[in-house]
């Protein structure tokens, strides 16, 4: 299992929206609950947020590569898609 590092700031709509789907997704598929996910609040820790390559929030990354980065207008069900797809690829062995 890989580590989920989630850049994020508290009060961004679509940090919120990833939050509820990140919940959603582990009630519907309880073996996600495993996934760590280091959620690191960009404002509060610069010197991290400056090591990886992003430019919004929510963006999340497994090692240094990035696996999903939120864009302006983006839609619960796309950002659904991209999540999922963070759940899996931490889940590859």
């Amino acid at each position: 299992m890989k580590k989920v590092t989630y850049f994020h700031l508290p009060t961004c709509p679509y940090c919120i929206q990833a939050d509820e789907i990140i919940r959603e997704l582990i009630s519907e598929h309880p073996e996600y609950a495993a996934v760590e996910f280091e959620k690191i609040n960009e404002m509060e820790h610069p010197e991290i947020a400056d090591q990886y390559d992003y430019y919004a929030n929510p963006s999340m990354f497994i090692g240094h590569e990035k696996i999903y980065e939120s864009h302006l207008f983006e839609k619960k069900e796309e950002a659904r898609g991209h999540i999922l797809e963070v759940f899996r690829r931490a889940m590859e062995e």
